[in-house]
């Protein structure tokens, strides 16, 4: 017969399972720090014994950290994603930039698609929200500001798309991004009309995905991307020609 006997779960392994399912959701985040052990425990209704046995567990398996008299954290574990010098390698190349974006097109594409269609009525508020802090944001002109409220913008419909592989190798990829290692996001929201377009094609993502339409979530996306190549391409032109013109007239005046 298959039946085999019932055993009663450790508390310290139900506390290590909801703390890897918070981990592995994107809720608990790289670089988050835990409540206080007293706290923790007291929210999770178990001993400081059980806690200290499950995090002692997490801290092995590489998902939490200590930091002596910081606490607790969840470990950095996006930072394996890339070895130090296929990233130096990304940033020395123009190709990069653009086989990234290529790759963002396909993967926020799909998650604007699966947001619409199965993102709660919660995520897509999450979504609007962090749309509406864009709006607010834009007369300030704050080029480092609405970088972030960019990323966490496109973030947010990842997450909104319930596909955990996705979240975590998105992540991952807009960690670089942050980092400047593809290109220099501050740079795009410094031009007019740029920021003016950017906003404008995120309000059309947005309304896509408010109205629980996935074909013009995706293409909504698809064409936000696309138009961000051709910024880039275009101010990369531009610098070559200004790179070409400094070397006349640097020609002209030793003349």
């Amino acid at each position: 017969m298959p039946f085999r006997p019932v055993t009663p779960e450790k508390l310290s392994s139900a506390v290590v399972r909801q703390i890897e399912k918070l981990i592995l959701r994107g809720i608990l985040r790289p670089g988050e720090r835990l409540p206080s052990e007293r706290e923790l425990a007291d929210r999770m209704g178990v001993s400081r014994p059980s806690l200290r046995e499950a995090i002692g567990s997490l801290q092995d398996t590489g998902l939490l950290t200590a930091r002596p008299g910081a606490g607790v954290f969840v470990a950095d574990v996006l930072g394996s994603a890339f070895a130090p010098a296929l990233t130096q390698l990304f940033a020395r190349h123009d190709e990069a930039v653009f086989d990234y974006l290529s790759f963002r097109r396909d993967m926020e594409g799909l998650a604007a698609e699966r947001a619409a269609r199965l993102g709660s009525d919660t995520d897509l508020q999450v979504v609007q929200t962090i749309f509406d802090k864009m709006v607010a944001a834009h007369p300030a002109r704050n080029a480092d500001a609405e970088s972030a409220l960019d990323a966490q913008f496109h973030m947010a419909i990842v997450e909104a798309s319930h596909n955990v592989i996705m979240l975590h190798m998105m992540r991952s990829m807009y960690d670089l991004l942050r980092n400047g290692v593809f290109y220099n996001r501050q740079v795009m929201f410094k031009q007019r009309t740029t920021r003016s377009a950017l906003l404008d094609q995120h309000r059309a993502i947005n309304d896509a995905l408010q109205a629980r339409d996935p074909d013009a979530a995706r293409t909504a996306v698809e064409a936000h991307l696309d138009y961000v190549e051709r910024a880039l391409r275009d101010q990369q032109k531009a610098q070559r020609n200004e790179d070409v013109a400094r070397q006349r007239l640097d020609h002209e005046t030793q003349a």
